[in-house]
């Protein structure tokens, strides 16, 4: 990726007019990296498949240059046009599902990357390493290994407290039935199922306990079988059987939608300044494979207006009401609602979040710490938080190095004079042009 100078800290400039305009946003970080994995599995030279597949649309972002350098070390070909949003997954003709029996990978602070790979050489046939930044260091991932050895791989976290750094020792994934919990993470369950086709014999996949962000299973699941052609049968709402397929045919171009979760910060500015955004990319935006789409309802339930024409889905501002509403599902846009909820009338509680506190932070505590910091009214709870609307004051807030905490806590700043964000750059995990896009916004409406 090239090298964007971001200054250590960014005033946000407020908006003096409704926000007014059209966005595009860049493709979705969550079905780039899901589509790179895939297309890679799916690559190796068949008889009526060469293996190769173009990801169109594809999101260049720290999460998805560190999914591919990672590809790229286990042996895969991979090439970049990113002037077009392109990248071409090559034909594997190693002969092997992983290219490479010995890799040591450093994923950053990327989950998908973490996880999904983690499963993914599981199903190859060697030893690898993966690690990653400190914060990633302390991110639950024992509920994994703990299903990836009930299929006959020996995967270990180095330090016996169930974070990376982590080791694994494959020889393929012996098929069969695997119980998996996905209270923490659902990227453990989508890991599985990716992997799972590529196992020695069948597998059935098990989720016990609570689903947190489901829709993301969803995903993965419409994935797998509409473009990758991986049949599975869903034997209930928590079990799935997914037949060993060691060659499949994944399409030779696969369009990546742009990213609802990114698409939620400008549909919010209208929310919040009382104007007009419409987001480029949606044409039926509600058959969609991002669940994170729904916010826009959750927009709808406090005041807003919806329209949809053509590629277009807009959201019209209007007098914000505060709502009690379940996040669980679409808990990346949580920190974009809180957002919101500063500017409403009454009192907004967002609730079954409790997974959140294992992100790139603890997102509960540090969005209340910070809008504390603003001068709203904030009480946390284990699984959630309530505000309470106050007059707000600008002032330096922290991001802890959190992508969305700084794309959201900018928000605030569209009505609040003064406020600014301390280390910006860090949007440069999922939306490097973010601040730019935002500015664009600011001139349009200023018109």
């Amino acid at each position: 990726m090239p090298e964007l100078i971001y200054p250590a800290e960014l005033p946000i400039q407020p908006f003096t007019e409704p926000a007014c305009g059209t966005v595009t946003v860049p493709g979705s970080k969550s079905i780039t990296n899901r589509a790179l994995v895939l297309a890679a599995l799916a690559s190796r030279d068949g008889v009526d498949n060469d293996g190769s597949c173009t990801l169109v649309g594809a999101l260049r972002s720290e999460d998805t240059e560190v999914m591919i350098a990672c590809l790229r070390q286990l042996g895969f070909s991979i090439s970049t046009e990113w002037d077009h949003n392109r990248v071409m997954v090559h034909t594997n003709r190693s002969g092997r599902l992983i290219p490479a029996q010995h890799a040591d990978l450093f994923v950053a602070n990327s989950g998908t990357t973490m996880r999904f790979l983690a499963a993914m050489v599981s199903a190859g046939d060697g030893e690898y390493r993966l690690d990653g930044v400190p914060r990633m260091r302390e991110r639950p991932i024992e509920d994994l290994l703990v299903a990836l050895r009930q299929l006959g791989v020996d995967a270990q976290s180095e330090t016996n407290n169930g974070c990376p750094p982590i080791r694994i020792r494959t020889a393929g994934l012996k098929g069969g039935e695997v119980r998996v919990r996905a209270d923490v993470s659902s990227q453990f369950v989508s890991g599985l199922m990716m992997a799972a086709a590529f196992a020695h014999k069948d597998v059935t996949i098990r989720i016990e306990g609570q689903r947190v962000s489901e829709p993301y299973i969803h995903m993965t699941e419409g994935m797998m079988g509409a473009y990758w052609l991986i049949t599975f049968t869903a034997i209930g709402p928590d079990v799935y059987t997914i037949p060993a397929a060691p060659r499949i045919q994944g399409p030779r171009e696969f369009l990546v939608e742009p990213d609802a979760s990114a698409s939620s910060y400008f549909w919010a500015a209208a929310a919040i300044t009382g104007g007009t955004v419409a987001v480029r990319g949606f044409r039926d935006p509600f058959a969609s494979l991002q669940g994170d789409l729904r916010f826009v309802r959750v927009l709808e339930e406090m005041g807003c207006r919806l329209s949809s024409a053509g590629e277009w889905l807009t959201v019209h501002g209007g007098p914000l009401r505060g709502i009690d509403v379940d996040m669980n599902a679409i808990s990346d846009t949580v920190m974009t609602l809180a957002a919101v909820a500063c500017f409403a009338e009454g009192p907004t509680t967002i609730r079954n979040i409790a997974h959140i506190r294992h992100k790139e932070t603890d997102r509960i505590a540090a969005v209340a710490a910070e809008l504390r910091k603003l001068g709203a009214e904030v009480e946390e709870r284990a699984d959630g938080l309530t505000i309470v609307p106050r007059p707000l004051r600008g002032c330096a807030v922290d991001t802890y190095n959190d992508h969305r905490m700084a794309m959201s806590l900018a928000l605030i700043g569209l009505k609040v004079p003064g406020v600014v964000i301390r280390n910006p750059g860090c949007v440069a995990k999922t939306y490097p042009g973010f601040w730019d896009d935002l500015e664009q916004l600011r001139q349009d409406s200023h018109r």
